[in-house]
C-alpha cells in the first residue's frame, strides 16, 4: 500500500469512520420517520368515525371488498405498526405486514398515477423492505429482547 493510499485510508476513517462505528443506529431514522408517518397518516381515521366513513367510500371505489373492514384493517394495522416501528418491536413482523399493505395500495390505488402521487406509498414501501431485510437496529426493543 503506497503512502498516498495509507493517508487516503486515514482521512475517510476520520471523516466517516464515526459513522461506519455506529451504523446500526441508521435505521432508527428510518423506523422513527416511518413510524411517524404512518400513525399521522391515520390517527384522524381512529379519532374520527366520519373520517373513517370518507376512507370507506374511497376505498369502495376502488373496488375493495367489504370496504368498512378493508379500512379497519389498513388504518389499524398502520398505526399499530407505526408505534411498532418507532419502538423497534417486532420491526421485521410489523414490516411485512406493511409490505402487504402498501403492495395492495400501490396495485389498486395508485396504478396510472403520476409518480409524485404514488411517492408517498413507494416510500413507506422502501422502508418497509429495508427493515425487513436490515431488521430495526442496535437502538431498538428488539435488540434489548436479545
Amino acid at each position: 500500500m503506497s503512502q498516498g493510499t495509507v493517508i487516503a485510508a486515514r482521512r475517510t476513517d476520520g471523516l466517516f469512520g464515526w459513522f461506519e462505528r455506529n451504523k446500526e443506529v441508521g435505521p432508527l431514522f428510518v423506523r422513527l420517520w416511518v413510524g411517524f408517518h404512518l400513525i399521522y397518516g391515520v390517527q384522524d381515521n381512529i379519532f374520527s368515525w366520519a373520517r373513517m366513513m370518507e376512507f370507506r367510500e374511497f376505498l369502495a371505489q376502488f373496488g375493495f371488498p367489504f370496504p368498512i373492514v378493508s379500512a379497519h384493517v389498513s388504518v389499524y394495522a398502520q398505526f399499530i405498526c407505526g408505534v411498532l416501528y418507532i419502538l423497534g418491536l417486532f420491526t421485521r413482523q410489523a414490516a411485512v405486514v406493511m409490505i402487504i399493505n402498501f403492495i395492495v395500495a400501490l396495485g389498486m390505488v395508485h396504478v396510472g398515477d403520476p409518480y409524485p402521487r404514488a411517492a408517498l406509498a413507494f416510500a413507506m414501501l422502501a422502508g418497509s423492505l429495508f427493515l425487513l431485510f436490515h431488521g430495526p437496529g442496535r437502538v431498538s426493543v428488539d435488540e434489548r429482547r436479545k
